[in-house]
């Protein structure tokens, strides 16, 4: 199913509007109650340069520590949803997420060993954990590509799956030996690893946001190309695909939102599996259309998430890997259930 222009604006400006809803709705909950519409005009104020005759606490609340938690949220959405509709379209599997080839593993355990050996490189200090998740993310990507190679010329969709999951058991394995090997830093690990973006300031918005653009601008631009290796890898060439280079530029901007996301919010599973399948059910299997579909309302989902997880049981915060996990999971049993039924009236 291909969207009509008329009916993807539609969509579009749909999902932009619940994108600003939840922003609005992120910097307005909390321990201090703002209204949301002095939220908004807050917001747009601030983007216009405007002065703003409304109590500077809530100014403060809003500017300074609601709205740069809600950013990174968005961002965070956004890149485990573009990454999970890259990975399902390129390996053909709608249980594949930012997590099957293992980067997400290997960012996590690069997090982890800053975290076990208390590291502090001298130029970056105290970004150290998240550049070294990326690093570690990428090295990941990395040795997995040269053990497929090494196994066979091709990068054929089977072999990726099997040494993601190879790759990300044994990372996994070396990752919970580190916590049985932890002493003091235990919570700090284990609070880490279930995923949230609490105590996250422009900093890490900053941080993030370059890694980001060029891993959106490398998805966006193998849109085509993704709609094309859905039928296969001979078809695809038949099409004028150069499949192997587009292989390998999909899975660097797939990893490196992945590797991105983790390194400053730990590992939020279920965020990439589930929204770009609910988008395909919802409006097509058309990558141009799907794949930024998926990251606005991947974003909006995890902020409202992230609202969530900070309101439900206040003052005592949830991590958010945790509410992602208690949604998606039934969530996505359901999206699949619904997909057999279909399969089987076809049939």
């Amino acid at each position: 199913m291909f969207l009509k222009k008329s009916k993807k604006f539609l969509i579009f400006t749909a999902g932009f509007l619940f994108l600003l809803g939840t922003i609005i709705v992120g910097v307005s909950l909390g321990s201090v109650s703002i209204p949301m519409g002095a939220s908004a005009q807050i917001l747009w104020n601030a983007i216009w340069g405007i002065p703003t005759h409304i109590d500077e606490t809530y100014q403060t609340i809003v500017l300074q520590i609601r709205l740069p938690r809600a950013m990174l949220a968005a961002l965070v959405g956004a890149a485990l949803a573009m990454a999970g509709a890259a990975f399902q379209g390129l390996l053909r599997n709608p249980l594949a997420d930012p997590y099957t080839l293992g980067v997400s593993s290997g960012a996590a355990l690069g997090a982890v060993l800053v975290l076990f050996l208390g590291w502090t490189l001298p130029v970056i200090g105290d970004f150290t954990l998240p550049v070294v998740s990326i690093i570690t993310g990428f090295l990941t990507l990395f040795v997995l590509l040269g053990f497929v190679r090494f196994i066979e010329r091709k990068l054929t969709t089977e072999t990726i799956i099997l040494a993601g999951i190879i790759i990300s058991s044994f990372l996994g394995s070396v990752i919970s030996l580190l916590i049985a090997l932890t002493g003091e830093e235990l919570r700090q690990i284990i609070s880490w690893l279930m995923g949230s973006v609490a105590m996250r300031g422009w900093d890490y918005v900053w941080l993030m946001l370059p890694f980001f653009i060029v891993g959106a601008l490398l998805l966006m631009a193998s849109r085509k190309e993704l709609n094309a290796l859905v039928f296969g890898e001979d078809t695809a060439k038949t099409l004028g695909v150069n499949t192997e280079r587009k292989r390998v530029m999909i899975l660097a901007g797939a990893s490196l939102l992945t590797g991105s996301a983790v390194a400053v919010s730990g590992t939020i599973g279920f965020v990439g599996l589930v929204v770009p399948h609910l988008m395909r059910l919802l409006f097509g299997p058309d990558h141009q259309s799907l794949v930024p579909l998926s990251a606005i309302f991947g974003a909006g989902f995890l902020v409202i998430t992230d609202v969530t997880a900070r309101t439900l049981i206040a003052p005592t915060e949830l991590p958010i890997g945790v509410i992602t996990a208690i949604v998606g999971a039934p969530v996505f049993g359901l999206l699949l259930f619904h997909e057999r039924r279909r399969r089987i009236k076809v049939t």
